[in-house]
């Protein structure tokens, strides 16, 4: 009797729960609270600032993560570096514990960056080209991250790459749409956010550092080992804080009280992935938020719809 060869088990459908844990909304703040710094800018050194404008950058920012997750996802999967054995959590691997077409994750990448092109288009006519020739560099960034024959992931300028874009890139492109003029000073404002995003994405490579070295990848915690990753965890955490301090008391000196509270984020580096990812997104989440709100207080625009 001979043996019938079984057939490859059909792919399952990419239900919008699966495309949910794709986007990863746990890394949002990576591009929410870059935006939001712009504003609370913009409202600090304008008459006035546009509500639907606003809230249209803010949805964005969050498409342009979640392409960048999705498409992180996508690529690890088909080069075989995510594997059952590297993950906690289920929603952490879609692609790994479900099986679905890979390629309708790209697809979905790609919808998440075309989306955001398209709403793209009214802050474009607002201001210009500016903004477009920004995140064009960005989009391209995006896909360089994760994809080509020596992704950027797979470098030790990961980090550096990753906080530039998503934290300095995101709010001078914002600030020249809600104020109508390119401030460079907004890149000296928008370093705690440089820091902070650079933050996670070490985070997140300090926890894979023995999965980073078979896959071949050269982060820089693989490059500095744990325990010193660990300590310039610390020396930035550290460096952002004092950042923020110096930036609002030279320019925004009325938000010097709201700064005290930022002692509410303080997180140490876990060594559970999905314990330090979400110790670090709170420290994103608290210190921008009291970052914003001291510029915030230092406002004296309104918004318009």
């Amino acid at each position: 009797m001979t043996d019938i060869a079984q057939k490859p088990k059909p792919f399952g459908r990419l239900t919008p729960l699966m495309a949910l844990q794709l986007a990863a909304p746990h890394t949002w703040p990576a591009a929410i609270l870059p935006c939001l710094l712009a504003v609370a800018c913009a409202m600090s050194n304008s008459a006035a600032v546009s509500f639907s404008l606003s809230v249209t950058l803010l949805v964005i920012c969050v498409l342009m993560q979640a392409a960048v997750n999705t498409f992180n996802d996508y690529f690890d999967y088909v080069k075989g570096t995510d594997s059952a054995e590297d993950n906690v959590e289920v929603s952490d691997a879609v692609l790994v514990y479900n099986n679905v077409n890979p390629r309708h994750a790209l697809y979905l990448a790609i919808g998440f960056l075309a989306v955001a092109f398209l709403l793209g288009i009214y802050p474009i006519m607002v201001a210009g080209a500016t903004p477009l020739v920004i995140a064009a560099i960005a989009a391209v960034i995006v896909v360089l991250y994760s994809g080509g024959k020596t992704p950027i992931s797979y470098l030790p300028i990961g980090e550096a790459v990753s906080g530039i874009v998503m934290g300095g890139l995101i709010p001078l492109a914002c600030y020249q749409v809600l104020t109508g003029h390119l401030e460079p000073m907004m890149l000296l404002w928008a370093v705690p956010c440089i820091i902070n995003v650079g933050l996670i994405m070490m985070t997140n490579n300090t926890c894979d550092i023995e999965k980073d070295i078979l896959a071949g990848r050269k982060t820089l915690p693989v490059l500095l080992g744990r325990k010193r990753a660990v300590s310039l965890y610390h020396a930035l955490m550290v460096t952002s804080l004092l950042v923020i301090v110096a930036v609002v008391a030279v320019f925004y000196f009325k938000g010097v009280v709201v700064l005290p509270f930022m002692a509410l984020g303080n997180p140490l580096v876990n060594p559970s992935r999905i314990g330090a990812m979400a110790q670090v997104g709170g420290f994103n989440v608290i210190v921008g938020a009291f970052y914003a709100a001291a510029i915030l207080a230092s406002s004296w625009a309104i918004l318009v719809p």
